[in-house]
């Protein structure tokens, strides 16, 4: 059975050890809407393993690029809104080939490939 990589598991207290990060800097990003970490019924954090690969992101931008919270919001928020791209450059790319199109994108039939990653220009 595979892991729910959103559900809480850790405290905040063995998170701020973990990362060598105090539990009100913890508090901060969660209310600079950097972090959601989901709540038990008596109000305790609970980070997951999801929250934490964002929690390691905000921290090598912090601590290893100097970006200040506002830099970090505005990453966070272009990240999202690529991964949206992404999704939707797939979903695209999905009905393109369900129709038999997808190696035949642009009007050089045949010149130019359409991937999940962008058109590419086809190998001779």
């Amino acid at each position: 059975m595979a892991k729910d990589r959103r559900m809480g598991a850790y405290m905040i207290g063995v998170v701020s050890t973990r990362y060598e990060v105090h539990p009100q800097t913890l508090r901060l990003y969660e209310r600079e809407g950097l972090l959601k970490p989901s709540r038990t019924e008596g109000k305790t954090r609970l980070y997951s393993d999801e929250d934490l690969e964002r929690l390691e992101f905000i921290l090598n931008l912090t601590r290893d690029l100097g970006v200040n919270l506002a830099g970090v919001e505005v990453v966070l928020n272009l990240r999202e809104r690529m991964a949206q791209a992404q999704a939707e450059m797939e979903r695209m790319l999905a009905i393109l080939e369900s129709h038999g199109l997808g190696d035949q994108a642009g009007p050089s039939r045949g010149l130019v490939k359409l991937t999940p990653q962008g058109l590419r220009k086809r190998e001779p």
